[in-house]
């Protein structure tokens, strides 16, 4: 190892006292006595590192059989899972096609077969970042790694980073760079509960390693960097990062001349299969321990492969009196009744609920059987958010101050033209070329916000959001709680307001969780305490910031009140509680939600419909036995069910201050465009089993969002125009395509979304 890879620690400063004018003492620095502090320092360096290496034996390598279980707890203690089987299979190095070997050093370390098995200055900027408390950071060439997965544990501590050198420059000495590239690929952790590079082949693949091709061997070692986040097949948000990653592997390959140019061009992402669980954690324990392991390393809790070490006791927020009553409102609202064959089978329901104090979540339903279906209903991020989003625009006009185009200051009297398929007016007057229709092309005429929050009428909130500003309904809804890197958020425009972007359940209820405690937002969390072998690993405290004025946050509950007492969400008001909440159809009813919350408890329902084999979304159309899956049916109904049983036994309490307005009347729910299934005279909404909640007999349902627009709108103040449509990630299970409308028209100049009537 060469000497110029140590670095120069700078001797600390000496000298002697001289008397300064006035008798004042200062101290002048002696060259000798800064001489001879420097080469002490140097001899007591060499000396440390020279005994370092003399003390530090390499270890015996640690057993697969000494692996441990991590353990996963309710809030009260009681256990979820326990998940700790190993699953490797060593393979000689000769086994791994060369291009994959030449894959992983391209993602991991591209100088291996150059540099020096431990890279200093990477070492010391990691070790001085966890020093100073940042984020931790590996520094570490894959003999470091090497080390780390064979002889040592996964816990980032100095004392560990310093075996960990020490071992490695040894091994660099004893064993060839061939040598520790087979023990490093036999040992990494690929996710998938899969330690190795053939075990990950399987997992992924369902073959060999030997018989991966060049894209397949990319893939695997992109997946070492951060196997969860990466899997997209077990998570389908996760596509466009990873596939950035898969590029990455692949431009690294063709800089180093391992990887012919016009080869890589050629090659196109290999989706991998299917992901198929241990039993263990079958049901629905095994969607809460993967949205638990998410939160972890999400995070920086723990690292992927410290969690996949085992040994850890983790404590969740999880209630399981209140889980057990949302599994059964899940069950006897929905699928108790479902039968076997299409539409029934395409429907999925998804749902989380959030403690508002705390921001704890209390419980999430993910699906049925995680081992038969393991996308997390409750955590993805491929569908539509719909109507759920239009609070989140209201919000954004009362805090921002927004007007009209004629001057008016925007609340909830404001009066807007509801007319289906009118043009969107910029706020300098001009026609924006969108005209989105209402559901059934529903003409309302004037009507206010209020009134059009209850009917969820298109044609208003999109005119609402254009006088706002995309821009600034984005910057709200991030406020709020949805992440910036939420598929579709970014890039949409006008079409921002119709909810067009693709958040998750627990995305959702922060965002409802900040405006029941008065604007104040205050991250989702699933893990209160982590510990192993009796010691406290740290988590930190979940991010808190003030979204919105108090003000808004009680006006828009208002609003929102009157979705439940009078608008398309009647149906939730089965809870038997002060609440208020907004409904979403999404486009072809491949989605329908309930977003809502009472004083104490912020609860998003989904349903989302889902081909099992092809991944691809499906229509709702006539699940169930119901014409229509809209979110004032089902999502609304498990809400009530669930909220009821959840609060049975606590005092009732009601919202204060302005949220005791309730937004001004008009027609009965049902009877217009929005009204999810059509409300009846005594306030309840068909969509329920026989013996919850009577179908009422009429009334369209609610309106189903557009789809992103084919070219953007030329809006006015903060919203700047997008370069061209928006894409919806690469297709695959559980992420395909948003689908174009029924009848699309050809783009307009323009044009936000297609006139295609929805």
């Amino acid at each position: 190892m060469g000497d110029d890879r140590w670095p120069r620690w700078p001797a600390r400063s000496a000298g002697v006292r001289r008397p300064r004018r006035g008798g004042v003492w200062r101290l002048v620095p002696s060259w000798r006595m800064v001489l001879g502090a420097g080469v002490a320092g140097v001899v007591l360096s060499v000396g440390a590192l020279v005994a370092g290496y003399l003390l530090v034996e390499i270890p015996e390598p640690k057993s697969a059989a000494a692996a441990q279980a991590n353990v996963y707890l309710y809030a009260d203690g009681s256990q979820i899972a326990a998940v700790g089987e190993v699953n490797r299979a060593n393979v000689a190095l000769e086994e791994v096609p060369e291009p994959v070997r030449y894959a992983v050093l391209a993602a991991e370390d591209r100088d291996f077969f150059d540099a020096s098995p431990v890279d200093l200055s990477a070492m010391v900027r990691a070790g001085w970042n966890m020093l100073r408390g940042g984020g931790r950071q590996s520094g570490s060439t894959i003999t470091q790694q090497y080390v780390k997965n064979y002889y040592l544990d996964q816990r980032q501590t100095v004392s560990r980073k310093v075996k960990e050198l020490f071992i490695a420059v040894k091994l660099g000495r004893e064993l060839s760079k061939e040598e520790i590239l087979q023990g490093y690929l036999n040992t990494s952790y690929f996710g998938r509960n899969a330690y190795g590079v053939q075990a990950a082949a399987q997992a992924y693949y369902g073959k060999d390693v030997g018989e991966l091709g060049v894209a397949e061997g990319a893939y695997l070692a992109a997946l070492l960097q951060a196997p969860s986040a990466y899997d997209v097949v077990a998570d389908p948000g996760s596509a466009g990062r990873a596939v950035a990653r898969w590029e990455y592997v692949l431009d690294g390959m063709v800089s180093q001349g391992w990887l012919a140019p016009a080869e890589r061009e050629a090659l196109e992402f290999p989706r991998p299969g299917p992901y198929e669980p241990p039993d263990l954690l079958s049901g629905e324990r095994g969607y809460l321990v993967e949205a638990v392991r998410g939160e972890l390393t999400a995070r920086g809790v723990l690292e992927e492969d410290e969690l996949a070490a085992g040994g850890y006791r983790i404590t969740t927020t999880i209630d399981p009196v209140r889980q057990e009553a949302l599994t059964r409102a899940v069950e006897e609202q929905v699928l108790d009744g479902l039968g076997s064959a299409p539409p029934d089978s395409y429907l999925r329901v998804g749902a989380t609920s959030v403690e508002v104090a705390s921001g704890e979540v209390v419980a999430m339903y993910g699906g049925r059987d995680y081992t038969e279906q393991f996308v997390n209903n409750a955590t993805r991020r491929d569908y539509q958010a719909a109507s759920t989003f239009k609070p989140i625009v209201y919000a954004a006009a009362l805090e921002h101050g927004a007007e009209t185009v004629d001057g008016e200051r925007i609340g909830p009297d404001t009066v807007y033209d509801g007319s289906s398929g009118r043009p969107v007016v910029g706020r300098d007057g001009t026609d924006t070329g969108w005209a989105p229709e209402n559901e059934g092309g529903r003409d309302y005429g004037p009507l206010t916000v209020a009134e059009a929050m209850d009917r969820s009428v298109n044609a208003v909130f999109a005119q609402l959001g254009e006088d706002v500003g995309a821009d600034r309904v984005r910057e709200t809804a991030v406020a709020l709680g949805i992440p910036e890197e939420v598929p579709g958020l970014a890039e949409a425009r006008g079409s921002i307001s119709l909810g067009t972007a693709t958040p998750s359940t627990v995305d959702v209820a922060q965002v409802y969780a900040a405006l029941a405690r008065q604007g104040v937002f205050r991250e989702a969390v699933l893990v209160r305490e982590v510990s192993r072998d009796g010691e406290v690993v740290p988590v930190p405290e979940p991010a808190e910031r003030r979204a919105v004025s108090a003000g808004v946050a009680q006006e828009v509950t208002a609003v929102l009140r009157g979705v439940v007492e009078s608008g398309t969400g009647t149906a939730a008001g089965s809870a038997g509680r002060p609440a208020a909440g907004k409904t979403g159809t999404a486009e072809e009813d491949r989605a329908a939600w309930f977003a809502g919350f009472t004083p104490e408890l912020a609860t998003v329902v989904a349903v989302f419909g889902q081909d099992s084999e092809t991944g691809e979304q499906q229509s709702l159309y006539g699940a169930a036995g119901q014409e229509r899956i809209s979110g004032g049916g089902f999502p609304a109904l498990i809400w009530g069910q669930y909220t009821a049983a959840a609060l049975h036994g606590l005092p009732v309490a009601d919202f204060g201050g302005a949220a005791e307005r309730v937004s001004p009347g008009g027609e009965e729910a049902g009877e217009g465009e929005g009204a999810d299934s059509g409300g009846t005279e005594d306030g309840t909404e068909g969509g329920g089993r026989s013996g919850e909640v009577s179908p009422s007999p009429s009334g369209p349902p609610e309106s189903s969002e557009p789809s992103e627009p084919s070219s953007p709108v030329p809006s006015s103040g903060s919203a700047e125009p997008s370069s061209g449509p928006v894409p919806s990630g690469p297709p695959g299970e559980g992420e395909p395509p948003v689908a174009p409308s029924r009848e699309p028209s050809p783009p307009r100049e323009g044009a936000d979304v297609p006139a295609d009537g929805f």
